[in-house]
C-alpha cells in the first residue's frame, strides 16, 4: 500500500534543514525493514526557491509502518516540521511499475 507524507516546515529552520539534508537522504536511500521510498521532494514557497516542507511517497505493509518511518526521518527527529499528515494514496498514473 502506497502513503504520501506530507510535511510542513516550522518557520525558521531552513539552516537546521539545510544540516540536516545529508541524514535525510541517506535515511531514504536504506529505509527501515518494511518500506520502499518511492519519490519525493521539497514543498517550495511560491518564489520557487525556498522549501517550506516535504512531500514522500512509500510503499509500505500498513500506517503503522509508514508512522514509524515518518517518525525516524532525521527531518522528524531534528523537529523541522510544524505538522506532518500521512494518508493512504493510490498511485493512479505514471506508476513505473504498472507500465
Amino acid at each position: 500500500m502506497y502513503f504520501a507524507i506530507v510535511a510542513i516546515d516550522r518557520p525558521g529552520v531552513a539552516e537546521l534543514r539545510a544540516a540536516t539534508r545529508p541524514a535525510h537522504r541517506e535515511y531514504l536511500k536504506a529505509p527501515p525493514h518494511g518500506v520502499t521510498y518511492r519519490l519525493g521532494g521539497p514543498l517550495m514557497a511560491p518564489d520557487g526557491t525556498s522549501a517550506i516542507g516535504s512531500l514522500l511517497v512509500v510503499e509500505a505493509a500498513d500506517l503503522a509502518t509508514a508512522e514509524r518511518f515518518s517518525a525516524n526521518d532525521p527531518y522528524s527527529k531534528a523537529d523541522i516540521f510544524a505538522e506532518v499528515a500521512i494518508r493512504p494514496w493510490d498511485w493512479g498514473t505514471g506508476n513505473p511499475d504498472k507500465r
